[in-house]
C-alpha cells in the first residue's frame, strides 16, 4: 500500500489538473491526504520476521559475483531493500550511506538488495548515489517473498548469530535513528 502513496507523491504532480477539474491545491491536497492514510497501515504491513531466522539466499551482485547471506554468519548484517522507482528507497541511501562509513570498521556487513527488474536501472542508481557496499539484483523476487517485502525501502537487522532482530518498514528522514541503538547493541555482543 506504501508503494502506492510513494508513486502517488512521486508522481501526483503530474496529473492534469484540468482533466480532474480542479486546482493544483486541491489535487496536491488529495494526494498527500491519500499518502497519509496509507502510511499509516505501514506497520500493518511489517513482516513478522523479529527474532526469526534470517532466510538464507544467493544473489548476484552487479560485479556478478554471488553473495550468500549464511556467508556472513557471525557478523551483524543489515539489509536494505529498495528500487529505482521507489522515492524513499532514494531519499534513505545517502542515509545507508553514512552508515555503512560509520560501523563498517566494527564489523557491519551492508547488504543492498535491488528489487528492479532492469540492472541497468539499478547499476545506474547505485553509481548516482555512490553506493559502497554490494548491491544484490533480486530479478526475480524469490529473496523478497522470503522477505516478506511489501513495502521499500524494507531495512533487515540480522544479529551474529543469523536471527532478524529489527525491521523497518518505508522510510522519513531521521528514521536511520530507529535502528541506531539496536545496530550499536549487536555489535557490541
Amino acid at each position: 500500500m506504501v508503494v502506492v502513496a510513494q508513486l502517488l507523491a512521486q508522481y501526483g504532480s503530474r496529473f492534469s489538473t484540468q482533466r480532474l477539474g480542479c486546482g493544483r491545491a486541491a489535487v496536491r491536497a488529495l494526494v498527500a491526504s491519500f499518502a497519509a492514510i496509507l502510511l499509516t497501515t505501514a506497520d500493518a504491513a511489517a513482516p513478522q520476521l523479529d527474532g526469526q531466522e534470517a532466510p538464507d539466499f544467493v544473489l548476484r551482485t552487479l560485479d556478478q559475483t554471488n553473495l550468500r547471506l549464511s556467508e556472513f554468519r557471525g557478523q551483524v548484517v543489515l539489509i536494505n531493500f529498495w528500487a529505482s522507482w521507489c522515492g524513499a528507497c532514494r531519499q534513505a541511501m545517502p542515509a545507508f550511506n553514512e552508515i555503512h562509513d560509520k560501523y563498517r570498521r566494527a564489523g557491519l556487513v551492508m547488504l543492498s538488495v535491488s528489487l528492479d527488474d532492469e540492472v541497468q536501472r539499478a547499476t545506474q542508481m547505485a553509481k548516482s548515489l555512490n553506493i559502497q557496499y554490494p548491491v544484490l539484483l533480486d530479478e526475480r523476487k524469490e529473496v523478497s517473498r522470503l522477505y516478506q517485502v511489501e513495502t521499500m525501502p524494507l531495512t533487515v537487522l540480522i544479529d551474529r548469530e543469523g536471527k532478524v532482530r529489527f525491521v523497518q518498514v518505508g522510510y522519513n528522514a531521521g528514521d536511520e535513528k530507529k535502528f541506531a541503538a539496536p545496530l550499536r547493541s549487536l555489535l557490541n555482543e
